[in-house]
């Protein structure tokens, strides 16, 4: 079940924000990343969450915040995103959502989550990733 697509105007400049985001996060500059990434948010009409585009703008907001060590930013835009179109069962949202709330001491949350990102992906998707978060999924199922 997707939402709905944005007017193909505010989605161009939405694309354009994210670009410029996704360029500055390849580059390790998170904060700034995040700037682009909050200026494609502040133009999804509103109710934001119907829309498909606020599950991959949070998605990136989240990722980036992650990877800059902001927690409480990622685990914001990361349970947002949970609630926006085709969001439940996107294994690379469970991954991050699920490393934020290990990384914040929620275990039985982030063993959930890390296990529908496993269920999702396998464990290609934590091969880039710190091992602990697989290690820590590891001593509660087994895994293959």
């Amino acid at each position: 079940m997707g939402g709905l697509e944005i007017p193909s105007t505010i989605h161009d400049a939405i694309q354009h924000f994210c670009a410029n985001g996704d360029a500055l996060a390849s580059a390790g500059r998170y904060e700034e990343a995040i700037g682009e990434y909050n200026r494609a948010w502040e133009i999804v009409p509103e109710p934001k969450v119907q829309w498909n585009a606020s599950t991959w703008i949070l998605a990136a907001i989240g990722d980036a915040a992650f990877l800059a060590n902001y927690k409480t930013s990622a685990r914001e835009a990361l349970e947002y995103a949970m609630i926006c179109p085709d969001a439940v069962g996107n294994p690379f949202l469970h991954l991050r959502l699920g490393q934020v709330l290990f990384d914040t001491g929620e275990h039985d949350r982030a063993a959930d989550e890390l296990m529908r990102a496993y269920m999702g992906a396998g464990a290609d998707l934590f091969a880039a990733e710190d091992q602990r978060y697989l290690s820590f999924l590891r001593t509660r199922a087994a895994l293959d």
